[in-house]
């Protein structure tokens, strides 16, 4: 069974994120992921880079749901403000 903090410590390991946050019951989660990566790339690959950093332990099954918010840092900002 996998962690929240363990499935962040792959993602940070991987990618430069100013803000990370991974909730989870060990098989199923949700993050949270803000980082200056994802300007100028769609939905789908803002989220393929995550999988990438990931695909090992979802290869091996540790983890079998993931959702994702992937955010730029001025989304983050606006979203936060309004």
């Amino acid at each position: 069974m996998m962690h929240p903090e363990e499935i962040a410590a792959a993602i940070r390991a991987g990618m430069d994120c100013e803000h990370l946050r991974v909730r989870g019951d060990g098989r199923h989660f949700e993050a949270l992921i803000v980082s200056e990566e994802f300007a100028g790339h769609s939905r789908i690959e803002r989220q393929q880079r995550v999988f990438r950093e990931l695909q090992s332990r979802i290869d091996s099954g540790d983890l079998h749901a993931l959702s994702m918010k992937t955010l730029t840092s001025d989304e983050w900002n606006s979203s936060r403000h309004g």
